[in-house]
Order: structure tokens, then sequence, then C-alpha cells
């Protein structure tokens, strides 16, 4: 295997925006700069680091002139996101977009180099919707994921180790995430540096901490993703300033949401993660934290501000709440009534199950230290997720492609593609989650998940026939290519 290095290196911390109207300016950016210290709070609207072809299309005669910097990619078929089919593909990229795709080398110029690849299927790069980054463990001895005994580490020192997680994430030909929780805003500076060229990894969309309600927690039960355990516990050895709760999005009442979210969004948020329910790790309850009217307040403080909002919630009722609310995806949920499924057709809500990460927690049930008959509950939630997604696709609703890939689950990510065909969809369907509807989870349908004229250049090649057999996806990745640039090459 082939990959690229880089080296990292942090970045100095910005000064903080005022976080809420509800508190002083003086104060606002006092507390808030006290955050920022911790990490790197720049917004880059995920900008490309490679640059933008200077390749033509005359709109009149509908010809291109290619650059010298284009280049022809050949593979023996296109399978792209929509489940269209191109055979003898030609793919033309320049810089980090989409050029031109067509069939046969005679469509494109002589003059334009070309790589050959006819060996591999191309299917668009895939994406994630739902990952946590950060979570890093490094198997010190006598430690666990999440537990005492793990290294400590600055934030910028966790974003750096994390980026192995973005490396094995790549190597399954995923070339975007939406990173759902993290503490200290890591996921920010790991979106940043990837950004800035100063590491490799997938286009991240991050939520920073994700709200909480302030309840105590369930007996047994580990911390929800985002809170004290992200990037494993004791990872981050600088203790936070004392702040308002509420801006470290742990929620006390209503009142506090929007300023809660404005926080994020002002510290580099691109999305929005709330806890709707309990459930994670080895506890699959599915108690309801926040009710329909605080989803509510939390959706329309998202949209107001220009984001896009997930809600989690293992259960029905908080399911059926966060689909009321307008959430624009919903994150685990189980059996759903028909009439919320109903509505989520209507509506255009995404459901993003991520069935796998349970199967993935039962896997490593000594590492995490669960009893077996916690892996049992975990088998148990899983098999309801899975009928769950089966209703939901027959239905009707969108569904997208979601890990919730921690620690050892990353190069592991696409294997809930196996599941949703599992749960009665095609491999094509399958592929379509992670692309095409991915694309749409991210409001980026115009650039991303397809293999067309002006997307970005995220292009993966695999062996197999991912229209015939989903396997093609899940193991065949030799080959990717993220923004015009080559990250993972196997051949």
């Amino acid at each position: 295997m082939r990959i690229a290095k880089t080296a990292l290196a942090p970045k100095a911390a910005q000064t903080a925006r005022s976080a809420v109207s509800a508190i002083s300016a003086v104060t606002a950016i006092t507390t808030l700069a006290a955050v920022a210290s911790l990490t790197t709070l720049t917004l880059l609207a995920c900008a490309p680091v490679h640059s933008a072809s200077n390749s033509t299309t005359n709109s009149t005669t509908n010809t291109i002139t290619y650059s010298p910097t284009a280049r022809a990619y050949h593979f023996a078929r296109l399978v792209d996101g929509t489940g269209a089919i191109t055979n003898d593909a030609v793919i033309v990229v320049d810089g980090d977009r989409i050029v031109s795709v067509s069939s046969g080398t005679n469509s494109v110029p002589a003059s334009v180099p070309k790589v050959e690849l006819t060996n591999y299927t191309a299917v668009p790069g895939m994406i994630d919707v739902h990952t946590h980054m950060t979570y890093y463990w490094d198997h010190a001895p006598g430690s666990r994921p999440y537990g005492a005994g793990n290294t400590r580490r600055t934030p910028q020192e966790l974003a750096t180790v994390a980026m192995e997680n973005a490396r094995l994430t790549l190597e399954t030909g995923v070339t975007t995430v939406r990173d759902l929780g993290a503490s200290n805003y890591t996921d920010v500076m790991m979106r940043d540096r990837i950004n800035q060229g100063l590491a490799i990894g997938p286009r991240m969309f991050v939520a920073g901490f994700g709200l909480q309600k302030i309840m105590p927690p369930a007996p047994g039960a580990t911390p929800p993703a985002g809170a004290a355990r992200a990037g494993g516990a004791g990872a981050a050895a600088t203790t936070a300033p004392a702040v308002p709760g509420w801006m470290r999005s742990r929620i006390a009442n209503i009142s506090e949401i929007a300023g809660a979210i404005k926080t994020q969004i002002d510290s580099g948020a691109d999305v929005i993660k709330m806890y709707g329910s309990r459930g994670t790790g080895a506890d699959t309850s599915t108690a309801q934290t926040f009710n329909y009217d605080e989803m509510k307040a939390a959706v329309d403080a998202a949209h107001a501000l220009g984001r896009r909002i997930a809600i989690h919630s293992y259960g029905a009722a908080g399911g059926r709440d966060a689909v009321r609310a307008g959430a624009n995806t919903v994150e685990h949920s189980i059996e759903l009534d028909d009439a919320t499924l109903a509505q989520m057709v209507q509506q255009g809500t995404i459901y993003v199950p991520t069935i796998d990460h349970n199967r993935y927690y039962a896997d490593f049930r000594d590492d995490y230290g669960y009893t077996f008959e916690q892996a049992l509950g975990l088998d148990a939630y899983r098999a309801r997720n899975l009928e769950t997604a089966r209703r939901a696709h027959k239905a009707g609703v969108k569904i997208a492609m979601g890990s919730d890939a921690v620690h050892m689950m990353f190069g592991q990510n696409t294997r809930e593609l196996g599941l949703l065909v599992q749960a009665g969809m095609t491999p094509l369907d399958a592929l379509n989650t992670a692309t095409v509807i991915g694309a749409e989870v991210l409001g980026m349908s115009n650039t991303l998940g397809r293999v067309a004229p002006g997307y970005f250049a995220d292009i993966v090649a695999v062996e197999g026939d991912p229209a015939r057999d989903v396997n093609a996806l899940l193991l065949g990745v030799r080959w990717v290519m993220k923004g015009g640039a080559v990250v993972v090459d196997k051949r």
C-alpha cells in the first residue's frame, strides 16, 4: 500500500466570536476565548486543498478544452451513485474537479495523459454520515477505550493521533464524513488541518459538542458520544475552563438551547447534533431525554442559523418527536411506526440507522469490558434496528449510510452497506445511501456523491462489480482519489 504522508502542525487558536446575546459582549468574548484556547476555531467551508479545474467548456458548442494538467482515468466501468453504469469509462480530472465522463479512450484527445485502471470498477467516493473521528485508543496496557488508564493528551495532541482514524477511513473508500460529536472542538481542528493540507483524511463536516440534557446517568452506562468519553476517557489533559454548561452544550432547560447552538456554530460547527435519548455503547436503553418542544426549539435555532440538525434517538418515541420537530436526519431509532415513516417520506427526513455499530461493540466486548449479557443485548437491539431499516426502506424513506464508527471500527466504515442489503436493498440501492443520499444529508448534492462533470474528483476503484455484489464495496477497495489527489493505492 502506498499512501502519502504529511507532517502535522497545529495552528494557533483564533480569537472566538461572541457566543450569545444573552450575556454581555465583554463576558462572551472573554469566556469563549478561554474555550478557544483549547483548539483552533477556524471555520473554512470545507474548501478543497487542490486547485480548481483549468479545463474549460464552450457552452455553445459543448466542446471541452483540456488544460495541460488534466488527466484521464480509464476504468472497466463506472457505477455512479445514481445507479447509472458506463462501460469502458474514461473520467477526466483537472485539479480537484471532474471535467468529463465518457466511454472509450477515443472520446478524449490523445494529448490528455491517461492512467489505466481497467482492472477496476469506478464508484464515487463514499460518504459516512455518522462518525466520531476523535475517538482514538492507543491500547495502553491496563486501559480500555472508555475508562481509566488511557494516555492523557491535549486536544491538539488528540487531533494529531486521531488522524490514524482518518487514514483508515480513506482506505474503505470513504472520502467524506459527517462527524457527530467531539469534546474541545478536536473535530474542528482535524477538519481544518485536512482542509489546509496539513494532514491527509476525508473531507469532514463537524458538529463540535452535541447537545445533551443534564440528567443522572443510567446505571452502568457509558457517557454519550461527544461527552467526557470523546476520544477515550482521560484523553484530554487540558482542564476545560469554567463556563456555563450550555456553552458546552449541557442543557438544563429549553431557554439554553438557542445559545448552545449559536456557540457551536460560532466555534466552527458545520452541523448540529442533539442527543434526544439515552443509548450508547452497551447501553441500549431508549429513554427519551429532550421532549418534543425542546427538539423543536433546537431545529428552529439550527435552521435559523443555516445549519442542519441530526437528532440521536434510540427509541421510537424520541424518533417520532424528532421527525415531528423537523430534524434533517434521525439517528439510530428503532420501531418507528408506520405514520412516522410516512411523515419522513413526506418531509424528506433522512434515516441513519447505524445498524452495524452494535455488531462492532459486541465483537469487541472484551476490549470494552462488556459482559456476555450486554453483548446479547447489543445483538437484540441490532435485530430490531435491522427490521426498522427494512420497514423504512419498504416505505420509501431515504436512508443514508452511517457507521457510528469509534476506536477500532475505523476501517470498517462501510460494513453498514451489507446490512442494508440484508434489509432489502439492492447493491445499487446501498451504494446510493453512501453517495447521493449522503451528499443530500450534507447539502452538497451538486458537488459530492456522483462522478459527473463539475463534481469533486472523489473516485474509488474497486475489484468486482458493485452493481451486483455489495462485497465489492466492502472488500474490494484498491485505489482512492479525493479531490483530485490519490490518497490510497493498494494495487
